[in-house]
């Protein structure tokens, strides 16, 4: 998969940029679009349409869950994944609901190569 768009979503700019770093070494010709807020995510997602979201859940103004559940509507066909250290069931409930996936915090590259490799993003 070449010229994909993952967008990365996450309060901490040190988050974006580690996890970012590991993207470029997997997928170094995708396009990393990132955002600060479930706004921001928004927002970037239709100048950007993403193939690929990795969202982090706990975020101030709109949170990961419902921004996630706005970009499934709109972006169907993208591969989206929560990033939480928050494992409780309800949580996993609410993202499998919304048919979204699940990463625990903090991401291991083997968690994220399994993610971009068994999402396919639109065809």
């Amino acid at each position: 998969m070449t010229d994909m768009t993952i967008l990365l979503v996450d309060d901490s700019r040190v988050a974006r940029m580690m996890t970012g770093a590991a993207i470029m070494r997997l997928r170094p010709t995708w396009r990393i679009v990132e955002a600060a807020s479930g706004e921001e995510a928004l927002s970037r997602a239709v100048d950007a349409p993403p193939d690929f979201v990795l969202m982090d859940v706990n975020m101030p103004g709109i949170g990961g869950m419902a921004a996630a559940e706005h970009l499934r509507q709109s972006y169907p066909d993208a591969a989206i994944s929560l990033l939480t250290a928050n494992i409780q069931d309800p949580i996993r409930e609410q993202a499998d609901r919304i048919g979204v996936g699940f990463l625990i915090k903090p991401l291991r590259e083997e968690a994220l190569v399994h993610f971009l490799e068994s999402q396919r993003g639109p065809s």
